[in-house]
């Protein structure tokens, strides 16, 4: 009988033993989303490779996310999703079987999304990855040519199984946390791992503390308890009047050099607003008689709220109302600073809102990364994004359950992610990834 000693004649064989090695290390999971589609479509020898990860409520059957991918643009990890059954990639999930096209637009279950412009690559097979209980995702591999045989299939089977080993590895170490420390994790601090998941809205790596988002507080701080206005009050508030229409007119000008479009059309009302005589007219007199700037500014949204609920059901005068208040916050932050709504310097914010507020006073603290829940939507919220500019995850839900002010917290809004107490060699791969920016 004889024995041989397989060669690196193979080049399929080489690259699938170094996929093997490579799955066997224990990984940050932005590592794993990042290598294994590159790997695999090597392997496949494909154009495309996506891994779709499980996510959502199980009892409404979750929503597939395409969080790892190469062949596609960058732009579609966190947005391209999928219900179970949905498409050829929910078909996988649905019936826990592969599922190969030849031409995958003439399949009965193929979904389209008109961002990937996936027409260009027909030859489409997709594997369930299996959990311990059940899937937990959809590897992908997509051609322009040539369709996938048998042993394509088979392989990319075993190879979507050590992927969904390395997740399962990441969730054993994570179980393993919860006990040595007791008690599960509530929100108020601690050190167990959590990984959410969200939309990407601007893309990067960002690792701080985290911070919720604040207001200038509702009631006086003690320092302006029973003071006399006084001159400088005026003159302290014209100057926040004065810096704060500067800055709106430079995020104006910023954001047509950037295209925003209409997007950021909300930016016109605040010049309006702030190029208004009366309201700086009335909120100088109260500033001169209502015991300080705060209480000036209060006096005036409040007013103007309830001048709004007099219209009924006027959307433009409750809207424009909210914009007043969100206004006279940040005008009282410029002219008269409250430490109980500083930010911290370099922070990772989270909240259930952007407003103007946060680009002119809170974006001074120059934050590292933003991360809103699903509260956030629309094109405002977007548009403040853009011209705030640091890494953002937007939709994620959960957020204020596990987050806390003061945990370390890792933005990726490349994949989608906002992971709180990150690991060594997660922390590490941010850094490195900083380094080599």
């Amino acid at each position: 009988m004889s024995v041989k000693v397989v060669g690196r004649e193979s080049a399929r064989l080489e690259a699938t033993i170094e996929f093997s090695a490579f799955a066997s290390r224990p990984m940050p999971l932005l590592h794993l989303l990042d290598e294994a589609p590159r790997r695999i479509a090597t392997i496949l020898a494909a154009d495309v490779c996506s891994l779709y990860l499980l996510e959502g409520a199980q009892d409404d059957g979750g929503s597939l996310v395409m969080r790892g991918n190469v062949g596609f643009t960058k732009s579609a990890l966190g947005h391209v999703r999928l219900a179970v059954g949905e498409g050829i990639v929910g078909e996988a999930v649905e019936y826990m079987r592969p599922v190969v096209a030849d031409l995958a637009p003439k399949h009965a279950s193929y979904k389209p999304f008109d961002e990937l412009d996936e027409e260009r690559f027909p030859v489409f097979l997709a594997v369930p990855l299996r959990g311990r209980s059940g899937p937990v995702g959809v590897a992908v591999v997509q051609r322009k040519e040539n369709p996938f045989d048998a042993n394509d299939v088979e392989l990319l089977v075993l190879l979507g199984a050590l992927i969904a080993a390395g997740i399962r590895t990441a969730e054993l170490i994570d179980a393993h946390r919860n006990k040595m420390n007791g008690e599960p994790r509530r929100a108020g601090g601690g050190t167990r791992k959590v990984t959410l998941t969200g939309r990407p809205a601007l893309p990067g790596l960002a690792l701080g503390a985290i911070a919720a988002l604040r207001r200038p507080a509702s009631r006086p701080s003690e320092r302006n308890v029973g003071t006399q206005p006084s001159d400088g009050d005026a003159r302290l508030l014209r100057g926040a009047f004065d810096v704060a229409e500067k800055a709106i007119r430079a995020l104006a000008s910023r954001a047509q050099e950037i295209e925003l479009g209409a997007q950021a059309g909300f930016l016109g009302t605040y010049i309006e607003i702030l190029g208004d005589a009366r309201f700086r007219e009335r909120s100088l007199e109260l500033a001169s008689r209502a015991g300080g700037i705060p209480q000036a500014l209060a006096l005036v949204a409040r007013e103007v709220t309830r001048a709004a609920h007099q219209v009924t059901r006027d959307p433009f005068m409750e809207e424009r109302a909210r914009d007043i208040e969100d206004l006279c916050d940040a005008l009282s932050m410029l002219a008269v600073v409250d430490r109980r709504a500083e930010m911290p310097q370099k922070a990772v914010l989270v909240g259930d809102a952007l407003t103007v507020f946060d680009v002119l006073v809170t974006s001074r603290a120059h934050p590292v990364a933003i991360a809103l829940t699903e509260r956030s939507s629309g094109p405002r919220t977007r548009a403040l994004l853009e011209l705030i500019a640091v890494p953002s995850v937007v939709d994620v839900p959960g957020l204020f359950r596990w987050a806390s002010d003061g945990d370390v917290a890792l933005v990726d809004a490349d994949h989608g992610l906002f992971v709180i107490n990150p690991s060594k060699s997660e922390i590490a791969t941010v850094r490195k990834r900083g380094k080599t920016s």
